[in-house]
């Protein structure tokens, strides 16, 4: 992803009217929270990819927790292999 594609769907981001704290909370309700507001945004998906190729251990990004994003890179690191 280059700088200008990753700011066009960052600017598109539901996220965007939350204030960040509320992506990066220290509990399991506050990451239900942000799930919620991930659930009504067009640039999910994006989102997701950009926190899986960057290694991004903090947060919610695309809907996922970090638990769910190291679980889906580990999945993908057993794919790779076996092909």
């Amino acid at each position: 992803m280059n700088e200008d594609s990753i700011a066009s769907w960052m600017a598109d981001g539901a996220c965007r009217a939350y204030p960040p704290n509320t992506f990066f909370p220290s509990d399991g309700v506050g990451v239900d929270r942000a799930r919620k507001i991930c659930a009504t945004c067009s640039v999910t998906a994006q989102c997701l990819e950009y926190a899986l190729e960057n290694h991004i251990d903090h947060g919610v990004w695309g809907g996922c927790s970090e638990r769910e994003r190291r679980r889906i890179s580990k999945r993908r690191r057993i794919a790779v292999r076996a092909a």
